[in-house]
């Protein structure tokens, strides 16, 4: 039996694409919102089957992983999130790096030789490496208006997976992924699909048109701090928002916080893009913090920490 087990956002989905389309096999789809990101536990997986692990943090998936190889599974395990101490086992293959310009389907796609190039693409610009991903299309003489294509590809999904639940997306992001796998190009698939393209960009610039409304919690030259409602919009817009903030105040560092429940916030931190660094370690002080250096986040903050949250925030950037 085989087991894909991804991030729900664009990253996962895009490295899932690339891989399943060198080497199509039939598997079981285990993926979730963007902040579900401990999924292997959910694998009942045994001696012999194959598991494909893709954009979660092997840090906050270990005891499961380590229980897996144990019973004889076989795991390939490529990410950019925080690692922790990786395990030496026969059959584990990781494909791990943490590099903030970085991503998984960037990491995939040096592991494939560059055979599905546009999807690597799609994925670091929904993770929104920008450099990156115009770094991986120069040598393929795209015309500006088809890099935007990719761009906002890259975005739209990347949107589609932030929410509390499954609820709160327009599509869940195995039948998303299950929708975009039968395009070798993005561009085939925006040609062809016209209709769910049209959907997710017009619900984007919807969701986006009512955060642009919000006035920020705390803002400074280095930090800017938002509380959205608690509306479906706002819980779908929350990442891609602290993106396009980053995206046109690159000296400054963003969080983006989205009530969870009457007494909590589900936080997002994007670090300054012109200083890639330090939103894991802000977020790692937390109970639930995590991510990596250039973007982490919070998926509990007590409503009363709100203030010693904004305090940290000015004081560590």
């Amino acid at each position: 039996m085989n087991y894909d087990i991804f991030n729900g956002d664009a990253d996962g989905i895009c490295a899932l694409i690339q891989l399943r389309l060198a080497d199509p096999k039939p598997s079981q789809l285990i993926t979730g919102v963007k902040r579900d990101i401990q999924l292997v536990q959910k694998v009942e997986a045994k001696a012999n089957d194959c598991l494909t692990i893709l954009d979660i943090s092997l840090a906050k998936n270990i005891t499961a992983v380590q229980s897996l190889l144990n019973q004889g599974t076989h795991i390939l395990y490529i990410d950019h999130h925080q690692t922790g101490e990786v395990p030496t086992h026969p059959h584990l293959k990781t494909l791990l790096n943490t590099d903030a310009n970085v991503c998984t389907s960037l990491i995939a796609n040096q592991y494939l030789q560059g055979q599905f190039q546009l999807w690597a693409i799609v994925g670091a610009f929904g993770d929104n490496l920008l450099s990156s991903a115009f770094a991986a299309a120069k040598n393929l003489n795209l015309r500006e208006a088809q890099l935007t294509q990719l761009q906002q590809l890259g975005t739209y999904i990347n949107y589609n997976a932030y929410g509390t639940d499954l609820s709160d997306l327009h599509i869940a992001p195995d039948q998303l992924f299950k929708q975009l796998l039968p395009y070798h190009s993005p561009f085939d698939f925006i040609e062809d699909n016209t209709a769910l393209f049209t959907q997710l960009q017009t619900a984007y610039n919807s969701d986006l048109a009512e955060a642009e409304k919000i006035t920020p919690e705390f803002t400074n030259e280095e930090v800017c701090i938002i509380c959205l409602p608690d509306q479906a919009w706002a819980r779908r817009v929350s990442g891609v928002y602290s993106n396009l903030l980053a995206n046109q105040n690159p000296q400054r560092t963003h969080a983006i916080l989205s009530p969870i429940s009457p007494e909590a916030y589900q936080v997002s931190v994007r670090a300054a893009l012109n200083n890639k660094q330090g939103a894991d370690k802000f977020c790692a002080q937390f109970a639930t913090g995590g991510g990596r250096a250039a973007a982490a986040g919070i998926n509990e903050l007590p409503k009363t920490q709100l203030a010693n949250f904004i305090t940290g925030m000015k004081k560590f950037f």
